[in-house]
């Protein structure tokens, strides 16, 4: 591999690859998505023929043999464009549905959410074949219209965008001007391995599919664009309905049932993407939420997602993250933030520089074993910590990872904080009488 030559003045590529950069959506920094391939090599010398502030972002997700040559490929490509390069390492763990594309798919995307800055833009070289295959992907998965929209040309990642210029243009076109540029790239040796779904589509199927077709791509894009406005219709019906049923990120199961079968499946899904999970790729959606609405009252119906549930209880459905609180007990430390499941715990001097005479409260935090009694206040009788809990209708998993906050002293333990739902007021108020205040808050909060 050898790196490309200067950049070419912004005159000297053909008007149908540089008119879509040349005219970016309103931006603080740019971005480019920089593989070393062809596709994403031809975009960084086009985008850096226009736009002298661009900066090259290179992924080395260290899966392939030649990982470190390409990244110096990418170093000598930036080095003779004059454009800088940020490079991130990352370890590709295939613990996700999807396998090994989907899991250095999420990899590569994290690190794009925490790398763009706020109103930041960041050029991806997705072309029309690209789009192509993933609808035919898609596709052959069972997607409804939300999947088969293929890739949007934008949409928010973290707290800026991502935008693709070229998804009109097709890959063979994209080769015909890199190579009369005497362009260079780094070859993955992956993508002519057939085992993988998407070069299965790129070798063995669209080619085919092309000279029976010559229009393939135009028609594939014309399919995507037509269920793209369909997903915004149902998304808009979504949102005006998540205002009569919403309830606090809960969704209310009332109104919830006086809307048609295809409707609460629109909603649930709509819901399911809004919190940034993928819905579940069930066989008969209608029956699930069919049987999760007449489960009795007694049960504890759920369906189960990559990451969350939707869970039912009492007359409220819920989204449920897969998480787990500390499996030990662990002592709160002053002026320290404990990070618990979905909280967080401080233990916070009232007046910094004035307690030398107050000590700090012993303080210990666990999860809920059976039996915990709670008094909310001297003189009160004590009561059941399960009963209070039912009386407010905390959900049984809710009530399973809730923080329970004790003061540790000499005669015994006292529970001073349950969760964000109560604390005593020793701890808390505009005057904590112990000097210390206890601030137990979620991550949501």
């Amino acid at each position: 591999m050898k790196a490309g030559g200067n950049a070419a003045r912004s005159s000297d590529w053909p008007v149908d690859l540089f008119e879509p950069v040349s005219a970016l959506p309103d931006h603080s920094r740019l971005w480019v998505a920089f593989s070393g391939g062809l596709d994403s090599v031809l975009l960084l010398h086009v985008v850096a023929a226009c736009h002298p502030d661009v900066t090259a972002l290179h992924i080395n997700h260290q899966l392939q043999n030649n990982h470190e040559q390409t990244e110096q490929f990418c170093r000598d490509t930036c080095a003779q464009l004059s454009v800088p390069l940020v490079v991130h390492r990352v370890d590709v763990g295939v613990t996700v549905t999807g396998g090994l594309e989907e899991a250095a798919r999420r990899a590569r995307y994290q690190v794009f959410k925490r790398q763009l800055g706020e109103n930041d833009l960041l050029l991806m070289a997705h072309h029309g074949d690209d789009q192509a295959e993933t609808v035919l992907f898609r596709l052959l998965r069972g997607s409804g219209v939300h999947g088969l929209a293929g890739m949007p040309r934008t949409r928010a990642i973290g707290l800026g965008r991502l935008f693709r210029p070229w998804l009109d243009i097709s890959r063979e076109r994209l080769a015909e001007v890199a190579g009369a540029a005497g362009l260079s790239w780094a070859e993955d040796p992956s993508n002519e391995n057939p085992i993988f779904d998407r070069n299965y589509l790129r070798h063995a199927i669209v080619p085919g599919l092309k000279s029976r077709w010559p229009g393939l791509l135009k028609r594939v894009a014309y399919s995507a664009r037509a269920c793209r406005e369909s997903e915004q219709l149902n998304q808009r019906l979504a949102e005006f309905q998540w205002q009569v049923c919403g309830d606090a990120g809960r969704l209310k199961l009332e109104p919830f049932r006086a809307l048609a079968e295809l409707e609460q499946r629109n909603l649930v899904r709509w819901w399911i993407r809004h919190q940034g999970w993928q819905a579940p790729a069930l066989s008969d959606w209608g029956q699930a939420l069919a049987d999760m609405l007449a489960a009795g009252a007694d049960r504890e119906p759920e369906i189960r997602g990559d990451g969350f549930s939707l869970r039912r209880y009492r007359e409220h459905l819920y989204l449920v993250p897969n998480e787990s609180a500390p499996a030990h007990p662990v002592d709160l430390l002053p002026d320290h933030i404990l990070k618990w499941g979905r909280w967080q715990l401080q233990l916070r001097a009232e007046r910094p520089g004035h307690t030398s005479s107050i000590p700090p409260p012993q303080i210990r935090i666990s999860t809920r074993q059976g039996g915990e009694r709670v008094r909310f206040a001297e003189g009160e009788h004590s009561r059941a910590l399960k009963t209070w809990l039912q009386e407010r209708g905390v959900p049984p998993w809710e009530r399973a990872a809730l923080p329970l906050v004790y003061r540790q002293g000499p005669g015994g333990s006292e529970l001073i904080a349950i969760g964000d739902l109560w604390c005593s007021d020793q701890y808390s108020g505009s005057a904590p009488a112990a000097g210390w205040r206890l601030i137990v808050e979620r991550d949501c909060d």
